[in-house]
């Protein structure tokens, strides 16, 4: 029975109070911020929502990669106006395609083999694929990628592998 608890906490994630109050401030003021709108009824809804955030965050394991997202977290700021750059390159390309009357579409799916080793690298990788319009992660298993793309040249982008080269270089000491 022993074993059986410790396998199930070891898989969750040990949460220290201070990890789980850092992630309820941060996703707190986030809140805030976005939200805008401070009514009594609606700053106990956004109050609920960050508390449930925190709550599945601890059942999915999210306080076992702590020690890996802190230590992301400086570098996080250049790949994110770098992703910005790509999205705002991408939605245009995926504008051009759209307003052309013959739609030259060519949807394929690709396989790339992540440079990141850690689910966090990964995860991180297929997200901001998923966030590039025209692309779509399908699968994230064992370090390989499912990607459908609306186009070949869009898959052979990919393939080129900056992207990649930038996920992995956020898990880099």
């Amino acid at each position: 029975m022993k074993r059986v608890l410790t396998r199930h906490v070891l898989q969750r994630g040990e949460a220290r109070l201070s990890s789980v109050l850092l992630l309820l401030l941060v996703l707190a003021i986030s809140w805030l911020l976005w939200s805008g709108l401070y009514k009594p009824l609606v700053i106990g809804l956004g109050a609920f929502s960050c508390l449930l955030s925190v709550y599945l965050a601890h059942r999915m394991g999210f306080f076992r990669h702590h020690d890996a997202l802190l230590r992301l977290l400086p570098r996080l700021p250049g790949y994110w106006l770098w992703l910005l750059k790509e999205i705002i390159i991408s939605s245009i390309d995926v504008a051009k395609l759209i307003l052309k009357p013959s739609l030259p579409i060519s949807p394929t799916v690709v396989v790339l083999q992540s440079e990141a080793k850690t689910d966090v690298g990964q995860v991180i990788l297929g997200n901001s694929i998923t966030l590039s319009p025209g692309t779509v992660t399908l699968d994230v298993h064992e370090g390989k990628i499912l990607i459908h793309c609306l186009t070949v040249e869009s898959a052979r982008e990919l393939q080129k592998g900056e992207a990649n080269r930038r996920a992995a270089a956020l898990e880099r000491k």
